[in-house]
């Protein structure tokens, strides 16, 4: 009996979620063109769900099932469109804000254990005495046996102000202690690092377009013009992927005059189409600026990258930017849930659209294609200098920043975390700081010192010539060769394994650079792995290079070559480029 009661409570649940979905199409759609596809979709959707809540073989999770359903429709528009359950609002605001709740400090998996791999300068896990390889055991009670770095992670957040317990065993000790810290507003950085990197020039780096992003840079700049010596500024944009366009207004701000259009957003919605000026005086408009990027710099990063480009106020160095030139918007959902989505495209000051992908156009087996040279146009800068739109900002000098040896990425990465673990041990052995990370050089004997770490380590990965030559076996084997061939392969085998042991001193250069700078980063955080990194930058010393020769500065800024694609229309330009031909 009681069951059967059961069975119609739910029946009826269902059939008010299935009314009030209807009642939500009528009314939100009934006035479209499209009420009658959203309408019927939505009670073929409700439908659905209601048959498997009754009859699928097993209980089934209507959140979940709803939350993947909506992920799957929106992941066939673009990457950028998600949508946002209240439960992941926090990672969200972290997202746009930089900013959330917690104790500070980045987390690693290391074998079976979470570990600190960085506390934040100043945060609750540094004022408590959390280093860099700590282990975390527990948190408030909850044993961290078998959870993954992201549920950890959402144990340690929470309100600014309430109370976390710890237990801990500190890197080179054995015994676990409790530590209780109290969780704060923690904002991450968005200008880690600034300074002068030469006598004349200084250097700014900006991680992400979060909020005050402007400001900071704003006052990076400030700080470094109190240098009489300043001839120019770096201005560090790569692995950067964005934010709020809002702030890449702001940046360009820094370095152009008040009323300088920026950006062009233009989407389907006419009424939410508009322009975006800068708004304030600028801190200077004449000093030489050079502006550093990669594919990783996406987003707002192109907008300040294209725009100095486009209003010839910068060099750029580096290699071609993502090539994202879509704007996002969020709008708020039932129970506190959020809807990101795009929008609009952006077109920045000579009216190129960088956006490198198509996602209105997908292939039959739903992939994307980039934009073809056959599509692209040829816009011009303020000066008259050929830019193209589709693809990204292309450098004005291209630099591609050397790749990690395969030997340096394993040493670097899990299980084995082998440059990290070293550095743990180097601290513990040399308690006073070194005076300052940028001159700070890993000796000889500490870096022969870490080689047997490494072999001690039982060290071991797979190289390319390992996996073709295990290839190569197996079709000896089926061609009945092997036999014939047994000793030449363990010779082989035996090679390699040598060369891979080699190869810690064949790249002692890269790998003492990964070494310094994690070293540095326990003494200094941050700041010290930055100012490592900077000594040994190939792009940075290029820069630093334009910088000292302002000849060849200007003529970068000035020369005009033959255009290889047809000309947009110059109606759309705001400086009319094709009368500067």
């Amino acid at each position: 009996m009681m069951k059967r009661i059961s069975q119609k409570l739910k029946k009826w649940r269902l059939a008010l979620v299935i009314a009030a979905i209807a009642s939500y199409a009528f009314f939100s759609f009934s006035f479209t063109d499209n009420y009658f596809e959203i309408s019927k979709n939505l009670d073929i959707f409700a439908t659905t769900l209601r048959e498997l809540d009754l009859y699928y073989v097993d209980t089934i999770q209507p959140g979940d099932l709803v939350k993947t359903g909506i992920d799957a429709m929106l992941a066939s528009l673009d990457p950028y469109t998600d949508y946002i359950p209240e439960s992941e609002i926090e990672d969200y605001r972290f997202m746009t804000t930089g900013e959330y709740g917690g104790i500070g400090a980045l987390i690693q998996q290391d074998s079976s254990f979470i570990e600190i791999s960085e506390p934040y300068e100043g945060a609750p896990a540094q004022k408590a005495g959390l280093k860099a390889g700590d282990r975390i055991l527990k948190v408030d009670g909850i044993s961290l046996a078998g959870k993954s770095t992201s549920d950890v992670g959402k144990l340690l957040k929470g309100q600014p102000g309430t109370p976390v317990d710890l237990e801990i065993v500190h890197a080179g000790t054995q015994s676990p202690v409790n530590i209780s810290l109290v969780r704060e507003d923690i904002k991450v950085k968005n200008v880690p690092y600034y300074g002068m990197i030469s006598d004349n020039v200084g250097y700014m780096r900006l991680t992400e377009f979060t909020n005050d992003a402007g400001n900071n840079v704003k006052n990076a700049l400030i700080a470094l013009e109190k240098n009489k010596n300043l001839k120019g500024v770096i201005l560090d944009l790569r692995n950067n992927p964005g934010g709020l366009l809002n702030e890449a207004v702001n940046v360009v701000n820094v370095f152009e005059p008040k009323g300088q259009l920026v950006v062009n957003t233009l989407g389907r919605i006419k009424d939410m189409n508009h322009s975006d000026l800068t708004q304030t005086e600028p801190v200077d408009t004449k000093i030489p600026l050079v502006i550093l990027v990669n594919n990783g710099s996406a987003s707002a990063s192109e907008i300040v990258t294209g725009t100095v480009q486009d209003l010839d106020r910068g060099v750029i160095i580096g290699t071609r930017t993502y090539g994202k030139g879509l704007v996002q918007q969020t709008r708020p959902l039932t129970y506190n849930a959020q809807l990101k989505f795009t929008i609009a495209k952006y077109y920045i000051p000579s009216g190129r659209c960088i956006q490198a992908l198509d996602y209105s156009h997908r292939n039959a087996d739903g992939s994307v294609s980039k934009v073809p040279d056959s599509l692209k146009s040829a816009f011009r800068t303020l000066h008259g200098r050929v830019v193209y739109d589709g693809g990204g900002i292309d450098p004005d000098i291209k630099i591609k920043s050397p790749a990690y040896k395969q030997i340096t990425i394993k040493l670097l990465t899990p299980p084995q975390y082998l440059i990290f673990n070293y550095a743990t041990q180097y601290v513990q052995d040399h308690q006073a700081a070194p005076a300052t990370p940028d001159k700070f050089t890993l000796s000889d004997a500490d870096y022969d010192k870490f080689v047997q770490f490494v072999k001690n380590s039982s060290f071991n990965y797979t190289t390319k010539s390992e996996t073709l030559l295990q290839q190569l076996k197996e079709n000896t084997q089926n061609e009945k060769y092997y036999n014939d061939l047994k000793e030449s392969y363990s010779k082989i085998s035996d090679d390699i394994e040598q060369a891979k042991m080699n190869a810690l001193y064949k790249d002692k250069d890269e790998i003492k650079q990964a070494l310094e700078a994690e070293i540095m980063s326990r003494y200094y955080y941050e700041k010290g792995r930055i100012e490592v990194n900077l000594k040994y930058d190939s792009t940075v010393t290029e820069g630093i290079e334009i910088v000292n020769q302002p000849a060849r500065y200007d003529s970068i800024l000035s020369t005009i070559v033959p255009a290889t694609r047809p000309f947009h229309n110059p109606s759309q330009s705001n400086w009319a480029p094709e009368a500067k031909k």
